[in-house]
């Protein structure tokens, strides 16, 4: 009978310890923060190779101690000499990583937050939550992703503050859309603090949040989580982004009695006209906001009535609600609407501008006469033409050795300026004379050949 107990409480035994989960509980009175040595035990097997395990304590408390089933302590400085230890020494934690550990079983001594527990971490893996299939340009989306530790989920609060998530958008490059060559962006970090699109803060659950700003086109969504050792990345298919379904058409007041109006058209093949409600703000030259609300339904446009403060820059900001052709409900917002209206140019009389007393005091500053380009141009031609003169004078004088001799033509001297004497003119008057009268004898003796009338 005794061995049939010994042998059923044997296997009660190890039954036990074969459910026993991979995350023990600690269980701690609150009132010392020293846990005590025989306390917090877990056993490692002896086909481990390698083991991380992950401690939580109070924030600025010292790193913890782990003893080894021969009675032995590791400490944090252990592993700067150690290569089979590597220990990340945090703020918060500790993550331990024991290649080839010690089978049997371990203690772990320090100051462990109250309800904190023991992770001995395998194989950590990230679930994300499918992006829609339908989104477009300053749509708000809200992701949610899970951290799993060989398969199970983590419930544990504070591996928040060990694992990071984030979220990235990579451009496809391709040439058919607007994003071609826009590289990578940056988006959001998931959180699991309870703010903002976060349900519940320490469940497990990690939330992020983003606004699609970047460029309409083609992009391929990356999730990733980082540890101090490792990273895992979720690369989900292309997903197409739309510009926003919303387009604008502006009608000026001719007067300034009346008011502009904007009218918002809806694109029916992206949305729900009749389930499309449009609040906002409108921005004035003066400095003037007033908030507005659109909500008309089963309308394929929207009419917003804008006061007319004449000349200045108006912006209207938008943010829309509804639901998409899916039957999805959306949030959004759109991209800033500004238009302006140049200010009417007024002609202004000049003014004459006052004559000072300092000003008619003053004298005028006298005016250098302005030199004629002709008169210089005289002067170096006679200043050449004296240099050249007073040269060859030189070198006719103490050269040549030839006197200077200057004669000037006299008026008597030239043959048609002298006077004739008074014979002279007397025997011309005669020699006229003469010429006279033998020019009538020849005339006279011309040979009267004519017959007389009685001769006949």
């Amino acid at each position: 009978m005794r061995i049939c107990l010994a042998v059923l409480f044997t296997f009660l035994s190890w039954l036990a310890y074969c459910e026993t989960p991979d995350i023990t509980m600690l269980e701690r009175d609150g009132v010392s923060n020293e846990i005590p040595l025989l306390d917090n035990r877990f056993r490692i097997d002896y086909n481990v190779d390698k083991i991380t395990l992950l401690f939580f304590r109070a924030p600025g408390a010292p790193a913890v101690v782990l003893v080894r089933p021969d009675g032995s302590k590791i400490y944090s400085i252990h592993s700067v000499k150690d290569e089979s230890l590597e220990w990340f020494d945090e703020i918060s934690y500790d993550l331990i990583i024991i290649d080839k550990p010690m089978p049997g079983p371990w203690q772990v001594l320090g100051q462990i937050m109250q309800d904190s527990r023991i992770m001995v971490l395998g194989e950590i893996e990230l679930a994300v939550d499918p992006l829609p299939p339908l989104l477009f340009r300053g749509e708000m989306l809200k992701v949610n992703g899970r951290v799993t530790n060989d398969g199970k989920s983590i419930d544990v609060g504070y591996f928040r503050d060990v694992v990071t998530l984030y979220v990235e958008f990579v451009s496809t490059n391709n040439e058919q859309y607007a994003n071609f060559g826009a590289g990578t962006q940056s988006v959001t970090e998931f959180r699991d603090d309870g703010r903002d699109f976060d349900e519940r803060p320490l469940d497990g659950i990690f939330t992020g949040e983003f606004r699609l700003v970047f460029p309409a086109g083609e992009w391929q969504p990356e999730f990733y989580i980082e540890t101090p050792i490792l990273k895992r990345r979720v690369v989900k298919d292309p997903i197409v982004i739309a510009e926003p379904p919303f387009s604008f058409e502006l009608q000026l007041a001719d007067d300034e009695e009346f008011e502009h109006e904007l009218v918002i058209k809806l694109n029916r093949e992206i949305v729900k006209p009749e389930t499309v409600i449009l609040q906002g703000k409108i921005l004035y030259p003066n400095g003037e906001e007033q908030l507005f609300t659109l909500d008309e339904a089963e309308r394929f446009y929207r009419q917003l009535q804008i006061k007319n403060y004449d000349w200045g820059r108006y912006s209207i900001q938008l943010s829309a609600f509804g639901e998409n052709i899916n039957g999805r409900e959306f949030m959004a917002s759109i991209p800033d609407y500004n238009f302006e209206i140049e200010r009417p140019i007024e002609k202004v009389p000049e003014l004459t501008k006052p004559i000072t007393p300092a000003e008619l005091l003053e004298q005028p500053e006298p005016v250098e006469p302005e030199t004629s380009p002709v008169l210089i141009v005289t002067i170096v031609v006679v200043g050449n033409l004296l240099v050249l003169l007073l040269g060859w004078l030189a070198i006719r004088v103490f050269v040549q050795n030839k006197p200077l001799k200057f004669s000037i033509p006299l008026p008597t001297s030239l043959p048609f300026l002298k006077k004739k004497s008074k014979d002279e003119d007397d025997e011309l008057v005669v020699g006229e004379e003469n010429s006279a009268e033998g020019g009538d004898s020849d005339s006279g003796d011309v040979l009267n050949l004519s017959m007389s009338d009685d001769k006949r």
